[in-house]
């Protein structure tokens, strides 16, 4: 067993590092830059700076949000190394190179020589200057020359990214800061860092999704035992008919429909939210508002999730009710509910321990669809939002978590193989 899984979390170790990297260079392609945002903003509020002094300060300002947040560099691999903390940032004290006097004020407070010269998208150093005479050298060099040139006509910042020179700091102590140590990012629309704005969702889906899941499975499970039992009686054709109609409907058309008759017919719950508004409810009465509105939710979520089930647990009751173990069960003369509870449905757990336990594990997930018609802060609203916004950080550390629960999961669906069928050894 325990060799077992200390294979299955190396495995999972491997797949975490490979999903990782195609979503975070897929999420790469997105039109997002906090570095250019941020540049862009302070830029905006200085008012007396001439056109020709607002691009020079822009390119400083951008340089410096790019640095700050790691990512002045195109290289990808770079990038996601950053991300988990596997790659250093760049601490070191810098300075673009425009006149003598800047670098010579910035050399004195730095230390003295030496400094590195370098490309402000290069990680590596370009030389590393020793004295002053080698300072006047560069700056009279025909390669910084053009790129003073350059900067004087181009519009484009990439462009300009590309051709700026600075001084930096001469070995100075790399910092590492990514999720490895803890640093999840930044959440651009809630100004908070992303791990203060995530526990808040995760707990409400969490709350809408284990009351489902337990509502379900009390009405399915008993629901399709009892189909499979009196197959092609008039009750399990009405079921089937019945469940066909909820498997083919769409859920958002099921969750319209509710709406209309429980909120504006009946009346009898909220439409959206989660607390009654302008409330400040505490302790039983809070938990009973709070309720009040998780309610039609939840009925809607488990409408939609009774067809599905109640087929897969009629189809596998069938399947085992029809095993030798069960005609021998019979001939025997044990009771018919003995051979239905004790034999026939251990045998049908079989295919429904993934559908259980990866619903247990996919409450956190949330609804996409559900939580954003029903105003219902919930992990499933967040990624919405977080994908409708390009908020890149919370979005990578979402697809960190569901990238865990995803393995996490089937390495418990695995062991539980083993618990209900005997004949299945996960120590081999």
């Amino acid at each position: 067993m325990a060799r077992y899984i200390a294979k299955r979390l190396v495995y999972m170790i491997l797949v975490f590092f490979l999903l990782t990297f195609l979503l975070f260079m897929i999420y790469q392609l997105m039109p997002a830059n906090r570095a250019y945002t941020e540049a862009r903003t302070e830029i905006q509020s200085l008012k007396k700076l001439s056109a020709d002094e607002k691009e020079t300060k822009f390119d400083e300002l951008y340089l410096k949000y790019r640095r700050r947040y790691g990512t002045d560099t195109d290289n990808k691999v770079v990038l996601y190394l950053r991300w988990l903390g596997l790659y250093p940032i760049s601490s070191a004290r810098y300075q673009v190179v425009r006149d003598l006097d800047a670098c010579l004020s910035f050399v004195t407070q730095v230390g003295g020589f030496p400094v590195d010269v370098k490309q402000s998208e290069d990680l590596s150093p370009k030389l590393t200057l020793h004295n002053e005479e080698e300072l006047r050298a560069f700056l009279e060099s025909p390669e910084y020359l053009a790129s003073r040139e350059l900067l004087a006509t181009e519009k484009e910042s990439s462009i300009r990214m590309k051709n700026l020179y600075i001084l930096e700091e001469h070995n100075s102590a790399p910092v590492f800061a990514g999720i490895f140590q803890g640093e999840f990012g930044f959440s651009f629309d809630y100004n908070l860092p992303v791990v203060q704005v995530v526990p808040v969702h995760m707990r409400n889906s969490f709350l809408i999704g284990l009351i489902t899941e337990i509502a379900v499975l009390a009405v399915t499970i008993p629901l399709g035992i009892k189909c499979a039992v009196k197959k092609g009686s008039r009750f399990d054709r009405f079921t089937q008919f019945f469940t066909l109609i909820g498997f083919s409907t769409p859920s958002f058309i099921i969750y319209i429909v509710f709406i209309v008759f429980f909120c504006s017919i009946l009346g009898w719950f909220p439409v959206m939210g989660m607390k009654t508004p302008g409330t400040n409810y505490t302790g039983l009465r809070n938990a009973l508002d709070v309720l009040h509105h998780v309610a039609l939710p939840t009925i809607c979520l488990t409408f939609g999730s009774l067809a599905g089930i109640t087929r897969i647990t009629r189809a596998s009751m069938i399947d085992a009710l029809n095993l030798d173990c069960i005609r021998t069960a019979r001939a025997k003369g044990l009771s018919e509910k003995v051979v239905i509870y004790s034999h026939a449905w251990r045998n049908a757990l079989v295919p429904m321990v993934s559908i259980i336990v990866g619903g247990f594990f996919g409450t956190i997930s949330g609804a996409i669809i559900l939580e954003s018609m029903f105003g219902f802060k919930g992990m499933g609203l967040l990624f919405y939002n977080a994908t409708r916004n390009a908020d890149y950080d919370m979005l990578m550390f979402l697809q960190v978590i569901y990238t865990f629960l995803g393995l996490f999961s089937n390495l418990v669906i695995d062991l539980c193989y083993g618990i209900v069928d005997p004949r299945v050894r996960i120590s081999k």
